[in-house]
């Protein structure tokens, strides 16, 4: 079956306070609901992976030559286009990917209003494609 990476950004959807102004109840339903979602997606066996990551504030570019690593805070792409967390996912389709992140987009935010997160879908690679991109 294919693999679909699930991504989630820093994309705010239809919904523009950040979390940290949302009242406790409200981030409450919204992480809620992304467990009830992880867990059936677990349950059902399409779920590969998943995680969160940290803020902004903790991240690093590495860049080498081979000989010298430079570690820098930057420069980032743009907050909303950051990624926030992903899910991989092992489904029959990409009409059954696009379900589930439709399912995902619709996490509650402010007053219960579902974000329209906007989630990005990109098919992994199998291993013979992986392969197949290597000159003989």
């Amino acid at each position: 079956m294919p693999r679909y990476l699930l991504i989630i950004d820093y994309n705010p959807g239809v919904i523009e306070a950040p979390m940290d102004e949302w009242a406790p109840e409200e981030l409450k339903a919204h992480m809620d609901y992304y467990r009830v979602q992880l867990r059936e997606l677990k349950e059902s066996g399409e779920l590969v992976a998943d995680g969160a990551l940290t803020g902004l504030e903790h991240a690093k570019v590495v860049t080498s030559d081979g000989d010298t690593t430079v570690v820098t805070d930057g420069p980032f792409a743009e907050f909303k286009e950051m990624l926030a967390g992903f899910q991989l996912i092992d489904v029959d389709s990409l009409e059954r990917a696009v379900e589930i992140a439709a399912v995902i987009s619709a996490v509650p935010g402010p007053g219960g209003v579902p974000l329209q997160q906007p989630i990005t879908i990109r098919r992994a690679m199998s291993a013979a494609e992986w392969e197949a991109l290597t000159p003989s």
